[in-house]
């Protein structure tokens, strides 16, 4: 490894967050952070999570995630239940309004990424894909 690998992927890491926005405070022109969008994604995709199995799956701050979770409580998007096996354990769900939200936001996710596919011929977008997989493939054995 040099340093101009190094230097490539920071460079291309400032390319694309810049490019879909994600240093913007609200992600997609919502009242959401990335963060609070990630756990209402991990929320909508796995229902009866605890704060624990979201930490472990996108590895965020315990303190912060507190705070997320209380703000999504008042804000009525989540419910807890308490586990009747385990006293400790709180299961969240998203309610009706968490799940529209989410729904939205995943909408709009969708539409920014079409406008940025559309933008290349379908061997580009199949390149890019094929390139995309390929990244992923190999960071998923550095994935903590």
């Amino acid at each position: 490894m040099h340093q101009k690998d190094i230097d490539e992927m920071r460079a291309f890491n400032r390319f694309y967050t810049s490019l879909i926005g994600l240093l913007n405070a609200h992600i997609l022109n919502s009242e959401y952070s990335l963060s609070e969008a990630r756990i209402l994604f991990e929320l909508y995709h796995n229902s009866g999570m605890t704060a624990s199995d979201i930490i472990s799956l996108i590895h965020i701050d315990k303190g912060y995630l507190s705070r997320i979770l209380k703000h999504f409580e008042l804000k009525k998007l989540i419910v807890k239940k308490r586990s009747s096996d385990d006293k400790r354990s709180v299961y969240l769900n998203l309610t009706p309004k968490g799940k529209k939200d989410l729904e939205i936001l995943s909408r709009a996710s969708d539409a920014q990424i079409m406008k940025i596919l559309s933008q290349l011929t379908d061997d580009e977008c199949k390149q890019l894909i094929s390139n995309l997989r390929a990244v992923k493939g190999a960071l998923e054995k550095v994935k903590g």
